[in-house]
């Protein structure tokens, strides 16, 4: 296949949780191996997403999954976070795109191609779209994880989201290891903790 047409969609799931790590896709799609069924994974239910994921992996060109963990986040924040792991994403495909599609508005810097920025392109780009399932699974699969570590916080069901449920076991509980300390309602929690308020 001629490498000049090869084009990878990124995207990320996990930016608005205050809790568990970012994960960022890039998928580069094999234009004779469709698949059916692909778009943005929140549109998607569980069990399809749980079925499209592993036909990405098996028919896709090259795929890569980056997982940015809490310490990062806290540290750089969740921008950044997002942009140096859509870098790394693209960077770390073992077949170079000569375009990189990401989903939203901004391009990371330092990409080792060419980039456009396509908001809602996970709904609008079978690349951006498998990248987004890739992305969802994979977090999904880590707060399950988490939940069987921490189960009082219902990670099972709201995945980090900031869910009443969710605000409410951070104020009963305090935060976990893998809370994000850099976002207000944890860093509430936080203070609470510290002032026994």
């Amino acid at each position: 296949m001629n490498e000049s047409a090869l084009i990878t969609g990124v995207d990320e799931a996990g930016r608005g949780p205050l809790a568990g790590p970012l994960v960022v896709a890039a998928v580069i799609l094999d234009p004779s191996r469709p698949i059916d069924g692909i778009g943005d994974s929140k549109a998607l239910t569980e069990r399809r997403r749980e079925t499209l994921f592993p036909l990405i992996r098996e028919q896709a060109l090259a795929f890569h999954i980056c997982v940015v963990e809490v310490a990062l986040i806290d540290e750089i924040n969740i921008f950044q976070a997002t942009m140096h792991g859509m870098r790394e994403c693209v960077r770390g495909l073992a077949v170079s795109p000569a375009l990189a599609r990401i989903d939203g508005n901004r391009i990371p810097p330092d990409l080792p191609c060419a980039a456009e920025a396509w908001v809602g392109g996970d709904a609008r780009d079978a690349a951006i779209g498998a990248a987004s399932i890739l992305a969802k699974v994979t977090r999904d699969r880590m707060m399950l994880e988490l939940h069987q570590r921490f189960p009082h916080y219902g990670f099972d069901r709201h995945k980090g989201y900031p869910t009443a449920q969710h605000l409410a076991a951070l104020r009963e509980h305090g935060p976990c290891p893998d809370h994000r300390r850099s976002f207000a309602p944890v860093k509430l929690a936080c203070e609470r903790d510290l002032f026994g308020a």
